[in-house]
C-alpha cells in the first residue's frame, strides 16, 4: 500500500479529529445557526460526491451495457439505501437536537447514543473512499489518483465540522474535553475501517465495482435526506442550512473537476 494510498484513508479521519479539537479553543455550546450552517455544507459535499465521484463513474464504467448501462448504478444505489436503513433499525443512536433515541431499546447513556449516529453516517463515507481507491489502484476502471484524492479531500473538508458538532455538545453536557475530543476522534476512526474493508472487497470481486461505487452513493444520500437535511433546517426558519448546502456541493464539484 502505498504513501498516497494510506495518506488518503486517513483524511477523512484527520478531518473529523480536527474538528472534535475544537472543544479545547470554543466554549459553551455551538451556535445554533452555525450548526445548521455547517450541517447542511456536509450534506452539500455529500451529495455531489455522491454523484460525480460515484454514480457517474459506476455508469461509465457499465457503457458496455449500452442502455442498461444504468442498471449497476440503480442496484447497487438502492442496496445502498436498504443497508443504511437496517443499520438505522438495528443500532441504537441519537440525533443531535432530539430527545427521542432511534434503533432498539437500549439502557446506552445518551453521550453514548449520541456518538453512535455520527458513526453510521461515517461507515457509507469511508466505503465511498474505500472503494473509489480500489477502483484507482485496478487501474482499469477510469477512476484518476487526482479523483480519489479529490473524493478523500472532500470529505475530510465536511468532516471537520462534524467532529465539532459531535465533540462540543458532549463538552456543554459536562463531559471533559479530553474525552468529548475522544468521543469525537472515535466518531471518524471507522471511516479508515470501512475503507479498508471496502477495498479488500472490491479487490476480491472487482467486476462489481460499479455495483460498490453507487452501493455507497446510496448510503450516503441516505444519510443526507434522513439526518443532515432535517438537521440543517431545524428550529428556527432560516435559509442557511440551504445556502449552505449549495456552497458544500460547489466546493465538491470544484474538487472534483479540478483535481479528477
Amino acid at each position: 500500500m502505498t504513501k498516497n494510498v494510506i495518506l488518503e484513508l486517513l483524511l477523512p479521519f484527520l478531518g473529523t479529529s480536527l474538528g472534535a479539537g475544537c472543544v479545547f479553543f470554543l466554549k459553551g455550546r455551538m451556535n445554533p445557526i452555525i450548526q445548521r450552517s455547517l450541517t447542511g455544507f456536509a450534506a452539500g459535499v455529500m451529495v455531489a460526491a455522491s454523484v460525480w465521484s460515484l454514480l457517474v463513474p459506476a455508469m461509465e464504467q457499465a457503457e458496455g451495457m449500452g442502455r442498461w448501462a444504468f442498471l449497476p448504478a440503480v442496484i447497487g444505489f438502492w442496496l445502498g439505501v436498504l443497508f443504511l436503513l437496517v443499520l438505522d433499525r438495528t443500532i441504537p443512536h441519537l440525533h443531535q437536537n432530539s430527545n427521542k433515541p432511534e434503533g432498539p431499546h437500549t439502557r446506552l447513556k445518551r453521550t453514548t447514543m449520541l456518538v453512535l449516529a455520527v458513526t453510521l453516517h461515517n461507515i457509507p463515507e469511508g466505503m465511498a473512499v474505500g472503494v473509489v481507491l480500489a477502483g484507482w489502484i485496478a487501474g482499469n476502471s477510469g477512476i484518476t489518483a487526482a479523483g480519489a484524492l479529490a473524493l478523500s479531500l472532500g470529505i475530510a473538508i465536511q468532516n471537520f465540522p462534524e467532529g465539532a458538532i459531535i465533540s462540543m455538545p458532549l463538552r456543554a453536557e459536562g463531559m471533559g474535553k479530553g474525552r468529548a475530543f475522544l468521543y469525537g476522534v472515535l466518531s471518524g476512526i471507522v471511516e479508515p475501517l470501512a475503507a479498508v474493508l471496502t477495498m479488500l472487497a472490491a479487490g476480491l470481486i472487482l467486476p462489481t465495482l460499479p455495483y460498490l461505487l453507487s452501493f455507497a452513493a446510496g448510503a450516503m444520500i441516505y444519510v443526507v435526506v434522513e439526518e443532515l437535511i432535517p438537521e440543517s433546517s431545524a428550529g428556527e426558519h432560516s435559509n442557511l442550512g440551504t445556502l449552505f448546502f449549495a456552497a458544500g456541493f460547489t466546493v465538491m464539484l470544484a474538487l472534483d473537476v479540478a483535481l479528477g
